[in-house]
């Protein structure tokens, strides 16, 4: 299979990976066939990439670091507890005291999903339509953030306050007009205000639940703010801001560039790093950005290539330490298959370029 961008997508092509919407239920299933209507209706959901089929990588698996099914059961969590957390006070105070506890279990089974994942982290995998994009990028968030915090060898205990937070951080979005989270196009002074209220209402309403740790709560207050004190909504800086905000910080904003959005294409893995290096040290904490870049997949499987001399391929292995070092096919000029190019072991060869066209 192949990664490929919606946008250049051609009528003939097979789909080699099925596209579920946020209910679990298929869009499309792998083995359809492309047509006009059918790649017009994706551009309309708003899907920036899908797997092809090519016969050069038959045997190129697209590994996501958790089951569909387990994804289904986070989103629809997820989903509970924002509606939860939108009721009165008192039946909040309750629905939120039983959220938490069912979102503790989901944590801990992607904890344990993460666990049994031998191959470094890439959502570019899941391929998935989602009506409201906060559901989706709360899962995602949590991923990023506990393939991190594991990276930087937290404990146990203090992976799963790590998930909880994440995976709650952006709850006070439900105090935001929807117009505003979705409009299309720059926001307005006013409407950006509108947006920096999340960080402190989500922050008061998870405070409120007995069933959900102090430092979780602080995930939602301080996803937001940055090393140098230009973040909101206190404009903390340094060592004031908590691990947990840094983690976040990192994993919030790699999924919100490579993730499509309503005014924007997603970026690709190794774009939306190049976005935090160029924050490390002033937005972010540099060493953080660097044990990012080593549990993530740079160059996801299936993602066409160039090489700094002038070959072509398609990324087909991660390499599990050197994750920017991926194995990579040659394609010959002829599109014939060429050798299976390990770059951890030519360190002098690099990737220069990617792309996503139908063609390669």
């Amino acid at each position: 299979m192949r990664v490929v961008a919606t946008r250049s997508l051609e009528p003939g092509s097979v789909l080699a990976k099925t596209i579920y919407n946020e209910n679990g239920q298929a869009l499309l299933h792998q083995g359809v066939s492309f047509t006009e209507k059918v790649i017009n209706r994706l551009k309309a959901y708003d899907i920036t990439y899908v797997y092809i089929e090519d016969g050069r990588t038959e045997d190129v698996i697209a590994h996501s670091p958790i089951s569909e099914q387990m994804r289904m059961k986070a989103i629809k969590s997820i989903k509970q507890t924002f509606s939860a957390a939108n009721h009165s006070f008192t039946t909040k105070s309750y629905m939120l005291e039983r959220s938490g506890t069912e979102m503790r279990g989901v944590v801990r089974s992607l904890m344990e999903e993460l666990r049994n994942h031998k191959e470094v982290v890439s959502l570019l995998s899941d391929v998935f339509t989602f009506d409201d994009y906060i559901f989706t990028h709360s899962l995602n968030v949590t991923m990023y953030a506990l393939a991190l915090g594991k990276e930087l060898r937290l404990s146990t205990v203090q992976l799963e306050e790590l998930g909880l937070g994440s995976i709650l951080h952006d709850v006070g979005k439900i105090s935001v007009p929807r117009e505003i989270l979705q409009k299309r196009g720059k926001l307005t002074e006013e409407e950006f205000e509108w947006i920096k209220i999340h960080s402190e209402a989500g922050f008061e309403m998870l405070r409120q639940s007995p069933n959900i740790p102090l430092l979780a709560a602080h995930c939602a207050y301080q996803h937001h703010e940055r090393l140098d004190g230009s973040g909101y909504p206190r404009g903390i800086y340094g060592q004031d801001i908590h691990l947990f905000g840094k983690i976040l910080a990192i994993a919030d904003v790699f999924d919100a560039v490579t993730s499509n959005r309503v005014y924007r294409e997603a970026m690709l893995p190794h774009e939306g790093l190049e976005i935090l290096y160029s924050g490390a040290g002033t937005l972010f904490d540099k060493d953080m950005v660097e044990a990012f870049r080593r549990c993530i997949a740079v160059y996801p499987n299936g993602l066409s290539v160039r090489l700094g001399d002038g070959r072509k391929g398609i990324v087909v292995k991660q390499h599990p330490h050197l994750c920017d070092r991926p194995t990579v096919r040659i394609i010959n000029d002829d599109r014939t298959i060429g050798q299976d190019l390990d770059l951890s072991k030519e360190l002098n060869i690099m990737v220069t370029n990617c792309h996503t066209t139908s063609v390669s």
